[in-house]
């Protein structure tokens, strides 16, 4: 892609004239990553993101301290171009699901990629005049590193949606991402009641969405929603307004997203839902930050962040379990600096 070799350039000879300012392994640079030869590559400190603007506008991998928290399957391993598109990791789409019309090459078309800064890049989707939509994501790595415990790096995740169409159409912003599965997902419950008598839904055979629910993978424990291991059916729902979810791994890693929630702004999925989680049985688990409704006349856009953390955090032993109330306050103050979500 043109603009990423020469935004690579550019920031290549700003590093060099800038003498020891910035190291030249600290700024942004488009590398090949397994069969994508137009990754940019953003790493700052221990931190890295992997972005692609090839076969759909994606996170290919996103570590620090070399603890990856996506899933990229062999298949998407070895993509090349020309060859049937995969998608698995840092995926993000736009919703509500069960309405918008399918969009294949804003999921999986070929985007273009440029760097915006020494750790930012932005990538932009083909215009999709049957969709009358076009997509743009910045990501930036942010925070002060480990020598602050307060602000360790993190990932700025920023979609926008443009209306591209002669007509209103009512959108919201969708994160879609793969981690390994195994884990322990999650779900804070803040201080709104749930509309749901379980405070969860589970979408049953047939289109059912079931808001009445047992099963002994999901508990409510201190405040959370734990989900242990697959359920009985993959996908989930929930309505909760305290704007993060964390998935503990076996590896002892914490991946933890921040969003921005709206309890007074009406949410358009089926079940009015602020997040999903589709974990099945098998090698993978979807962590699915959902915005709220955007009516967008001709020409308007809106936007929507999520901030992704990677924090060490010990997976419980055999019989033991996740104590909750303190990782609670470790998720607190590492996200405290920084950048707060609106709506809260």
């Amino acid at each position: 892609m043109i603009d990423i070799w020469k935004y690579s350039l550019l920031f290549l000879c700003l590093t060099q004239l800038a003498g020891a300012a910035e190291p030249k392994f600290e700024t942004a640079q488009v590398v090949k990553f397994h069969g994508y030869e137009q990754t940019i590559q953003l790493t700052r400190g221990t931190a890295k993101a992997v972005l692609s603007p090839q076969a759909g506008g994606r996170v290919l991998a996103f570590s620090v301290d070399n603890q990856d928290v996506m899933y990229l399957d062999e298949q998407d391993k070895a993509w090349q171009p020309g060859k049937p598109k995969s998608s698995s990791a840092g995926r993000f789409d736009y919703g509500p699901e069960l309405t918008v019309i399918p969009h294949p090459n804003l999921w999986s078309g070929d985007w273009t990629g440029e760097i915006t800064g020494p750790h930012s890049a932005r990538l932009t989707s083909p215009k999709d005049d049957a969709a009358g939509i076009q997509l743009v994501r910045d990501f930036q790595l942010a925070g002060s590193g480990p020598e602050s415990a307060q602000a360790p790096w993190h990932l700025v995740c920023k979609q926008t949606i443009h209306n591209i169409s002669k007509e209103v159409c009512e959108v919201c912003h969708w994160g879609r991402s793969f981690s390994p599965g195994g884990g322990i997902c999650l779900i804070p419950l803040g201080d709104r009641p749930s509309r749901f008598p379980s405070k969860y839904a589970i979408y049953e055979e047939g289109a059912i969405i079931n808001v009445r629910n047992t099963d002994e993978k999901i508990r409510e424990r201190d405040g959370f929603l734990e989900i242990l291991a697959p359920p009985r059916k993959p996908k989930l729902g929930f309505d909760s307004t305290a704007g993060w979810l964390g998935y503990l791994m076996p590896n002892n890693t914490l991946f933890v997203k921040r969003f921005a929630t709206f309890p007074d702004r009406v949410y358009n999925e089926a079940a009015g839902l602020t997040l999903s989680v589709w974990y099945p049985t098998g090698p993978r688990i979807e962590l699915e930050p959902i915005g709220p409704r955007e009516r967008l006349k001709p020409g308007d856009s809106a936007s929507f962040t999520e901030d992704w953390w990677v924090l060490p955090y010990s997976f419980p032993k055999a019989g033991e379990q996740v104590d909750l109330k303190e990782l609670s306050k470790v998720v607190t103050s590492k996200l405290a600096a920084g950048p707060s979500p609106a709506g809260q």
